[in-house]
């Protein structure tokens, strides 16, 4: 299994992370609270956490292709989200 992690600073990390699992569990199983968050993306589960300091993602697939579609959806949709603070990609380092 490979892991991916990254970190936004934002003090909207709260709103985000409630956005982001609100919004795909329309189509996968998610569980989250205020401070964490649990997607069951198609390639590999989604960790998230937030707090004072952002937003803090991993990501674990089996392969390179599955992180990269799974940074896609998570880059994605942060760019409609955190629009306003001019949000354009979040930079991923192996965990």
């Amino acid at each position: 299994m490979l892991e991916t992690i990254a970190h936004y600073p934002t003090q909207n990390a709260s709103k985000y992370l409630q956005q982001l699992c609100k919004h795909l569990g329309h189509k996968i199983e998610v569980s989250f609270s205020e401070t964490g968050g649990h997607c069951a993306l198609i390639a590999g589960p989604a960790e998230l956490t937030a707090d004072a300091e952002g937003l803090t993602v991993r990501l674990t697939a089996e392969d390179a292709n599955g992180l990269i579609q799974s940074r896609y959806v998570i880059d994605s949709h942060l760019v409609t989200f955190a629009f306003r603070e001019g949000f354009s990609g979040l930079s991923w380092s192996q965990a």
